[in-house]
């Protein structure tokens, strides 16, 4: 599978990977440098962890160049409206009486404590193209489903201040 980025999202990425290629790999070779100096490596602590912190940062160096490789690169454009890609959206969930604000965002946002859910969640595919005053079903897992109104939505743009995650 895909995941669905917008260019602001492939150009955060490149930006963090040259960010750890120039800044923090030198300074992790470094560190394992420093830490093999201390003698032993069977019982060297400082030398283990300075080679978890080197071989992190190169895993996610490799997963970042392989989301940019296998991105799907979509518009953030949609009909005026509907709901649509970094809008923020006012939901109301009427078997809990209660209302929720939820800002739409491509997987490399998804923070769900903030509110930033993932289009291709199921709340996300929900409610994506639907308008104010629509109830949609949530269907969570097959043959459990709940509804959910749009009560409002907020345009907005593709908002580079927002960060990528760090799963």
């Amino acid at each position: 599978m895909y995941d669905e980025l917008t260019n602001v999202d492939i150009k955060k990425m490149q930006e963090e990977i040259e960010y750890r290629i120039l800044v923090v790999r030198p300074q992790c070779l470094e560190d394992v440098k420093t830490a093999r100096a201390f003698g032993d490596l069977s019982e060297n602590f400082e030398y283990k962890e300075a080679k978890r912190q080197k071989n992190r940062n190169e895993s996610r160096i490799r997963y970042l160049q392989r989301m940019i490789r296998t991105a799907k690169v979509v518009d953030a454009t949609h009909e005026e409206g509907c709901v649509g890609l970094f809008d923020k959206v006012t939901l109301y969930l009427p078997e809990d009486e209660e209302t929720m604000e939820v800002k739409l965002v491509t997987t490399l946002r998804v923070n769900a404590d903030s509110g930033l859910i993932s289009r291709e969640s199921p709340l996300g595919r929900a409610i994506f193209g639907h308008s104010v005053g629509e109830t949609v079903q949530v269907e969570v897992r097959p043959g459990v489903s709940y509804p959910v109104e749009i009560r409002s939505i907020q345009p907005s743009d593709d908002d580079a201040s927002l960060p990528i995650s760090q799963y």
